[in-house]
């Protein structure tokens, strides 16, 4: 079997019982196909990048799996003709990750990389209201030409 992960975005007008039931269903769907459902976690009602038929936020479910792909493609249908259901995605991983995902974990444990800038770290532009500034801006060009 193959490990996926898949999220999918539920209506802002349900309550998270009807979330939860929601994601009990589509579960019941793969272990009824054969596949094991190894991680289930609820992200909570998020705002939407932009409105989706109308909805500007939605609830956000998270699986971990370990299915055969049939058994997902049944889900991923399932998900397609649900109404309640506005987004879905699913993608192939290698391994999956034990532990919560990046988007429990709290900030100051996530290992994210530090910022890199293309000219180096920014500097401090004292000449105009103490804002920082990256390198290599135009202006720095035209202060050139000019003096």
């Amino acid at each position: 079997m193959s490990f996926y992960e898949n999220v999918f975005i539920a209506r802002q007008d349900l309550t998270q019982a009807q979330v939860e039931a929601l994601a009990d269903h589509f579960a019941g769907i793969l272990e009824a196909q054969g596949g094991k459902v190894k991680n289930r976690e609820f992200w909570g009602l998020r705002s939407l990048a932009y409105r989706i038929k109308k909805n500007r936020k939605g609830h956000y479910v998270y699986f971990t799996l370990d299915t055969p792909a049939p058994a997902l493609l049944e889900m991923e249908r399932n998900q397609h003709l649900h109404e309640d259901v506005l987004r879905h995605m699913s993608i192939r991983v290698e391994e999956l990750e034990e532990g919560p995902s990046i988007m429990m974990r709290k900030r100051d444990d996530r290992d994210l990389p530090e910022r890199e800038f293309r000219d180096g770290p920014p500097r401090r532009d004292d000449r105009k209201d103490d804002r920082l500034r990256p390198r290599g801006t135009a202006s720095d060009e035209l202060e050139g030409a000019v003096a």
